[in-house]
């Protein structure tokens, strides 16, 4: 039997499996769902031995395990390592959803579920074109599976897993699928990835809330600190005011900008999806420059005083908030971390104290589109796209992909089926059949031309 005839037949199982995946709620950020978490661990485990794969554990780690699995069927033969994650984000606020989170429902020809696209549906697909290759006695290259469950929390056991493990984890490419393609009438290879830097600031005025009319006026309020200084981080241009800042940035030639032009990008359409009135970033770029080549500082969250129902006056004692930036080629985690922290505390008003603190970061990478691995994923797509896919830089991070490369000595192709819409991290997350089922279709060509160009 040939390979679509095999995903043909086994269509419907390969949706339930997947479902069996979403439907647990494996949130890493959460202690509560520790359990859930390790049982989906167990159920990839399961899911990888019954498509084929041998030597399949759990690595446990000092967080969450990592699932390895491989099939070496020639040590002669190339090696792709696949990497993918199992934990999801939080799926809260649970309300905005318009079905369960966790109860995968399809609508509009498209699965509905927390993780449905980030990444179980992508990383899934992997493991149903391992089986498929098997099944049909097609697999010309040989397969490892290294599927982690702290991605979506900054992967901090990670390094110390593959630094433990290189000759286990050795390989001539690594294969994620966790990126978005421009549209599925388009296919694109991410060739290049932001980096990140993820803070939380504290701003501390008065030891404990005061009476907002006996104090108000007289004493700092931190919200109000902490909003002027969240303000000022960027310029009526939208350029962040951080010192520094831009010392590194990579300077992207004319040429490359002019090719970034051609992507199809159609901004009414994209507006109107995100229901905006207009667009918003820094002058003298475009949206998908600013996604994908220029560095952002952004605010992910903030709280402070009374939130509850009605009303209490109150000064509030202490205010917060969560900070990101996402960093282009040349710029380095650490380095934008302590300029951000430096600038940070310099700007503080007298009679506030103000605490940062460093999360989790990443670094910016940039894969060639003259590799042999990227060829193949590019003759991949051809085949059964009938196109040729389009090289863009993704706007997101993936910080192993770093990683990987200082740790392994292994490049990375990013051979994503998502879709920018797909509402990742957002309630309502979802992934297109078409997608699950044409990367199902789409990754055993990939080892197919990458046997072939690595000879």
């Amino acid at each position: 039997m040939d390979q679509a005839s095999f995903i043909t037949q086994n269509k419907e199982r390969f949706l339930q499996e997947l479902f069996e995946l979403l439907r647990i709620p494996s949130i890493s950020a959460d202690p509560k769902f520790a359990g859930d978490t390790r049982r989906c661990a167990e159920a990839v485990a399961d899911a990888l031995r019954a498509a084929g794969a041998d030597n399949v554990v759990l690595e446990e780690t000092a967080g969450n395990p990592i699932v390895y699995g491989e099939k070496i069927i020639d040590p002669a033969l190339p090696t792709v390592l696949v990497y993918g994650h199992y934990d999801v984000q939080p799926s809260v606020p649970d309300e905005l959803w318009d079905s369960p989170p966790f109860e995968p429902t399809i609508r509009n020809e498209k699965i509905y579920a927390r993780g449905s696209c980030d990444d179980k549906g992508q990383m899934f697909m992997h493991v149903k074109a391992l089986e498929t290759m098997l099944q049909t006695g097609t697999l010309t290259c040989n397969a490892k599976f290294m599927i982690e469950g702290e991605e979506e929390v900054g992967s901090s056991n990670l390094g110390d897993y593959c630094r433990a493990n290189r000759a286990k984890l050795s390989a001539d490419v690594i294969l994620i699928s966790d990126t978005a393609m421009i549209a599925n009438d388009t296919p694109s290879l991410d060739v290049g990835l932001r980096g990140l830097c993820y803070v939380e600031v504290e701003v501390t005025g008065p030891n404990i809330d005061l009476h907002s009319g006996v104090y108000g006026g007289a004493v700092a309020n931190p919200i109000n600190v902490l909003s002027t200084m969240i303000a000022s981080l960027h310029d009526e241009n939208r350029h962040i005011t951080i010192p520094g800042f831009y010392d590194d940035v990579e300077t992207v030639s004319d040429e490359d900008r002019k090719a970034m032009s051609a992507i199809p990008f159609d901004e009414n359409e994209y507006k109107k999806q995100l229901n905006i009135d207009a667009v918003m970033g820094e002058k003298g770029y475009t949206t998908i420059e600013r996604t994908g080549i220029r560095p952002t500082l952004d605010v992910n969250g903030i709280w402070g005083g009374y939130t509850g129902e009605g009303a209490k006056t109150v000064l509030p004692s202490r205010a917060n908030a969560k900070i990101s930036m996402r960093l282009v080629p040349n710029q380095s985690s650490a380095k934008i971390t302590e300029l951000f922290t430096r600038h940070f505390e310099s700007i503080a008003p007298a009679g506030v104290r103000v605490k940062v603190t460093p999360h989790h970061g990443g670094e910016p990478v940039v894969t060639p589109t003259s590799s042999i691995a990227y060829q193949a994923a590019a003759a991949a797509m051809r085949d059964t796209f009938g196109k040729d896919p389009i090289p863009t830089r993704g706007g997101g991070s993936i910080p192993i992909v770093a990683l990987f490369e200082k740790e392994l000595g292994t490049k990375t192709v990013l051979m994503g089926f998502g879709l920018d819409t797909d509402a990742i991290h957002s309630p309502n997350e979802h992934y297109g059949l078409f997608n699950y089922y044409k990367g199902i279709e789409t990754i055993p060509h990939f080892y197919r031309h990458f046997a072939r160009l690595h000879q």
